[in-house]
């Protein structure tokens, strides 16, 4: 079971963290703070679950000891202390220091796999808005230019009929309305620049007949400047999007996703137009602070994915590290046979047990006993010892076919049982705390201006049994 914890307090006010804002702090109008625990597994029919476990009443201070408690606490209510896998957080400093007291508590316990090595995951979703923050800054003149466009022409009920008029007259269709951003959240600002983009021409056509509006309008270098912009976002928008699902991402679109957002951003570091290269090389440092080691335990998931296994691994290095492809291919290999060794170690009394049990019985007589017990050893030996081999050196799937991943394990967990209990945590990993965030969306509507007086106790009755 993965879990994702996110802290949200003071509504309005922005908090600069690692060159961004965080636009997830967030409290009740009551001027309550609350921390969202949500658990993400996959059930006895292989489905893939979310649960808000908790909602829970944070008063101040808010530092990583107290956190830390706080989430022991929780999960020793709901009896899945020793049960969890992973934790998967944002990128708030206080965080860290909650993960090591965490790690520290569950080393005692001895429930970690690997001493707490692949414990820590980091929201992808906050990683890439690091990310792409610091490339839009070089755009910054362009898109406010673009931005006072479109507030312009919302500003009014004729200026929006206006607008429509010139949309009429250079034949542009009008399925889709031009967005305005939040200037704090670059994938709206990049929907408000592909939208713009869109409407180009309508655009020119208002600046034609309209002097007010031309103060504000682009210069054909800056709607250029647009274009290349909006083409290298959408990369960052795509998978931002398919990362933010609450019940649908599992793990194994993590790694093809991570790696085709470097693969672009080495490709435009290169780039001959020189502010598309500033763009990239600003998001270059961020991507290599975050994730120039890929999070390995989110990478084992692609192994698990029957269409590409450790053949995708060696293929994504290669073509983004030519000279040492092999070496990293090999780390996250080994890796991944550590982890499989500490399943085997943990899981495989309790499957050879229940190996014995169903073999065994007494009409055969005593004089088999130990045949049986031998053969079942045996089995799982043989069973044991080739399992990562036999489901790696297996044939692929097309790389093309649709395919549920869960669904293919539910069928080969006979065949591959301690492979697909460690599947079945690798792939129920959160990749981000979108779930845990959307909580608080909730939350607002229930701890509104008519229920301020709601107890924190209430506020999460009603927001968790909605889950």
């Amino acid at each position: 079971m993965g879990i994702a914890i996110v802290k949200h307090n003071h509504p309005y006010r922005l908090v600069e963290q690692e060159g961004i804002r965080d636009l997830y702090l967030w409290t009740s109008i009551a001027t309550d703070g609350y921390l969202a625990l949500t658990a993400h597994f996959v059930d006895e029919d292989w489905i893939l679950q979310k649960r808000v476990l908790n909602f829970h009443h944070m008063p101040p201070p808010h530092g990583g000891p107290i956190l830390a408690e706080k989430v022991i606490d929780l999960l020793r209510d709901w009896a899945v202390e020793k049960k969890f896998f992973t934790i998967t957080l944002d990128n708030a400093s206080y965080n860290d220091g909650m993960v090591n007291l965490l790690k520290q508590h569950l080393r005692l316990r001895n429930t970690l796999f690997c001493e707490g090595e692949f414990f820590h995951v980091r929201c992808s979703a906050h990683v890439l808005n690091l990310i792409v923050q610091d490339g839009v800054k070089v755009i910054s003149k362009p898109v406010s230019k673009i931005r006072e466009c479109v507030k312009y022409i919302r500003a009014s009920e004729s200026r929006k009929l206006k607008f429509a008029e010139c949309i009429v007259q250079v034949s542009l269709p009008c399925n889709k309305r031009v967005h305005q951003d939040v200037p704090t959240r670059w994938n709206s600002t990049f929907v408000m620049m592909d939208s713009a983009l869109e409407y180009k021409l309508a655009f020119h056509q208002l600046h034609v007949v309209d002097r007010n509006f031309s103060r504000f309008y682009p210069t054909e270098e800056e709607w250029l400047k647009v274009q290349k912009f909006t083409t290298l976002l959408r990369h960052f928008y795509d998978l931002t999007t398919l990362f933010s699902g609450t019940n649908y991402p599992t793990a194994n679109l993590y790694f093809h996703g991570v790696w085709k957002i470097q693969k672009v951003i080495m490709e435009e570091v290169n780039n001959l137009d020189i502010e598309v290269s500033d763009m990239a090389k600003q998001m270059k440092l961020k991507f290599e602070k975050y994730w120039e080691c890929y999070s390995l335990v989110l990478s084992f998931a692609i192994i698990l994915d029957p269409r590409f296994k450790m053949d995708y691994v060696v293929y994504a290095f290669k073509k983004l590290y030519p000279f040492d492809y092999e070496e990293r291919a090999n780390e996250v290999r080994d890796k991944f046979y550590l982890l499989f060794k500490e399943y085997e170690n943990t899981f495989d009394g309790d499957l050879l047990d229940g190996s014995i049990a169903g073999c065994s019985g007494g009409d055969l007589g005593n004089d088999n006993d130990d045949f049986t017990e031998f053969e079942s050893q045996q089995h799982a030996n043989k069973r044991n010892k080739s399992q990562v081999d036999s489901y790696l050196d297996d044939t692929r799937l097309l790389s093309t076919q649709e395919l549920d991943v869960l669904n293919f394990w539910k069928e080969n967990k006979n065949r591959y049982p301690i492979l697909s209990l460690m599947a079945r945590d690798i792939l129920s990993i959160p990749i981000t705390t979108v779930a845990s965030e959307s909580a608080f969306s909730i939350g607002g509507r229930i701890v509104g201006k008519y229920r301020t007086s709601l107890l924190p106790e209430n506020v999460e009755v009603l927001l968790c049994t909605r889950d």
